[in-house]
């Protein structure tokens, strides 16, 4: 365990970041505390020793001052000069002295530029202290695109975008070409968008045929709520009636039907929902219909055939690997085959713009594992590929249950993030959008990549956060969208499906009393 220790409750978010993007495997503490002693650093060190690896960090510690900041790092072999041994136990550490300490001087009235210095200071002493840089330098924000995208509306050159990351952020060259890359292209797709009068839709699905090791959304296994779906569709219509009478003079730019799984629906389940949000709402606007039909065991001719019947123009089909080991270490319960024969399936149908997840940094798997699964998906020619990078939330099985998976190995490197750019390229697929995770493995990213004309255009309104989206279902969070993102106010469904079934009409409330609150017209 690696402690961060403050003297006040501030950018603790961002430190926690930092550390552990160096530190993936292990776990992260912030404590607020008003003064650390030499006492409290001792005991934290003395929790840390259990790996007996000299050089480790053990604490970090940051004391806000009046117009500094300092910074201490201490490590684990430090003890080693005091005779330590393995108890839980404080030790006498007077005159030990931090192996890396920075003093900054600071302008606390301007919370930007301390923030900058501080995550540049511990960036610097990171990479001081590990020999190793990030491709993302100190970036810890989820959305990096947002940072070139602002600068291009406002008429910057490329050469000022290059340079501001690079100063302000230690990005590399490759992740800062990636993101401008990927902002013109957002620019030039959301052209289409009317930002202030138009919205998008997204409707959960929370159910799913097995839950996979690394899945922290919210999602239920489909055998305990088989024969409640329908009850769960009738909460559904109800948001639904709502938000198409509060929306009516608006105008619906994308619908996304996601999850979960959505096509753990029964066929006439799927076609009563599509029907009713096309009954529901104007779609003469709406430039996507999306499905994600995720989950190959979960597909099936029928199901299909009626997603096709309705209009629906695109779904995506989720391998995440094309090694069946893998599969079933992550608790997928399909095979490599049902993948493939999913996707043929869907093209056999008429589909023309299908999206493919796939996962790197799997459990077990290795650069030749990656490779073998992109030769398999460029065979298969899909319109869209999604390329995520592992990222282990608190809430997954295999963070909450790690004594259980003590002999997985998880390996992600710049070299496999480029193989799997490499075959995107091949296949005609350009990036059209990215976003990063917390706890990402190798601290890289997720990118979206699309044939010309094929991007999604949901995907790219999620991740800028320009325009409002309407989520309904359990688990799903709402954005009401005020001057293209400047101001975001959200309001969040419960999680867990009973409370959501007999609290609907609490879910609307909320959404009524909120926009009240803004004043939203």
């Amino acid at each position: 365990m690696i402690t961060v220790q403050l003297n006040r409750a501030d950018f603790e978010y961002d430190i926690h970041s930092l550390v552990k993007a160096f530190y993936p495997a292990e776990d992260v503490k912030v404590c607020v505390k008003d003064k650390t002693t030499e006492e409290e650093i001792s005991f934290c060190i003395c929790q840390s020793m259990g790996k007996e690896a000299p050089g480790e960090l053990s604490v970090a510690v940051t004391n806000y001052l009046e117009k500094t900041i300092e910074i201490a790092f201490y490590e684990i072999s430090a003890l080693k000069s005091v005779g330590f041994k393995a108890e839980n136990k404080c030790v006498d550490i007077t005159g030990i002295a931090p192996r890396l300490k920075q003093e900054i001087e600071v302008d606390f009235t301007d919370r930007k530029d301390t923030k900058n210095r501080l995550k540049q200071t511990y960036y610097k002493m990171l990479c001081e202290f590990t020999g190793k840089t990030l491709p993302w330098g100190d970036l810890t924000g989820i959305r990096p695109t947002k940072i070139p995208m602002a600068f291009l509306e406002e008429g910057k050159d490329e050469a000022f975008i290059r340079q501001y990351m690079k100063d302000t952020y230690f990005a590399s060259d490759e992740k800062i070409d990636l993101s401008i890359d990927i902002a013109k292209r957002e620019l030039e797709l959301l052209k289409k968008i009317d930002y202030e009068n138009g919205y998008s839709l997204y409707i959960g699905i929370p159910f799913c045929p097995s839950t996979c090791l690394y899945c922290s959304f919210t999602s239920y296994p489909l055998g305990m709520w088989k024969k409640r779906i329908d009850e769960y569709l009738d909460a559904l219509e109800k948001e639904i009636d709502f938000t198409a009478e509060r929306f009516k003079d608006k105008y619906l730019n994308a619908v996304y039907i996601g999850g979960g799984t959505p096509t753990t629906l029964e066929p006439y389940q799927l076609r009563r929902l599509i029907r009713k949000i096309k009954a529901s709402f104007d779609l003469s606007n709406c430039l996507e219909f999306t499905v994600e039909a995720g989950r190959p065991d979960s597909i099936t001719r029928e199901k299909l055939e009626v997603l096709r019947e309705e209009g629906i123009d695109r779904i995506s089909i989720n391998p995440q690997t094309m090694k069946d080991e893998t599969l079933k270490i992550i608790g997928r319960h399909h095979t490599v085959e049902q993948a493939v024969e999913s996707f043929k399936l869907a093209r056999e149908l008429g589909f023309d713009n299908i999206n493919m997840d796939l996962i790197i940094g799997l459990p077990n798997e290795n650069i030749k594992d990656v490779e073998a699964t992109m030769q398999r998906i460029k065979e298969l020619d899909p319109d869209n590929l999604t390329i995520h990078s592992l990222a282990l939330k608190r809430a997954a099985r295999l963070n909450m249950f790690r004594e259980e998976y003590q002999d997985l190995t998880f390996e992600n490197t710049w070299e496999t993030v480029e193989l799997t750019a490499s075959y995107a390229a091949q296949m005609g697929l350009e990036p059209y959008y990215l976003y990063r995770q917390k706890n990402m493995a190798g601290n890289f990213e997720n990118v979206g990549y699309a044939k010309p004309g094929k991007a999604g255009i949901y995907n790219i309104l999620i991740m800028e956060e320009k325009q409002t989206i309407m989520a309904l279902g359990a688990g799903a969070t709402t954005k009401f969208v005020f001057d293209k993102g400047a101001r975001i106010e959200r309001v969040e469904n419960v999680k867990d499906v009973t409370n959501y079934l007999e609290r609907t009409e609490e879910m609307i409330a909320k959404k009524i009393k909120k926009m009240e609150e803004i004043s939203w017209h």
